[in-house]
């Protein structure tokens, strides 16, 4: 299964620069306990994690729970270091993963 992500970050940057990162994930987050149309639980079905790196190297990470509403969003900053790729992974229930990939220019 396959979700909508969207990414905002900018294509680029000066080195040294602050750069925002907001991510959204459409996902029902389905915490188990809701009663379906036949009166049943829902099964449970939540995003567990998110990680970001840059380069290959972790920038940013989150645990998710099921408390945490439908469409997780995330914002978070990083320093412009140098030209390349962060790459987005969500991974949760039922062996769902999801990645994404964002190219940052950075200028001297």
């Amino acid at each position: 299964m396959t979700a909508r992500a969207l990414i905002h970050m900018p294509a680029s940057a000066k080195a040294g620069e602050i750069v925002e990162i907001r991510a959204l994930i459409a996902h029902p987050m389905e915490s188990g306990y809701r009663p379906g149309a036949d009166g049943k639980p829902v099964p449970q079905d939540v995003i567990r994690g998110f990680t970001c790196t840059y380069e290959g190297e972790p920038v940013f990470a989150a645990e998710l729970h099921p408390a945490i509403a439908a469409n997780p969003y995330l914002a978070f900053f990083i320093r412009a270091s140098v030209t390349g790729t962060l790459e987005f992974t969500w991974r949760g229930d039922n062996g769902f993963a999801q990645t994404e990939r964002k190219t940052l220019t950075v200028s001297p």
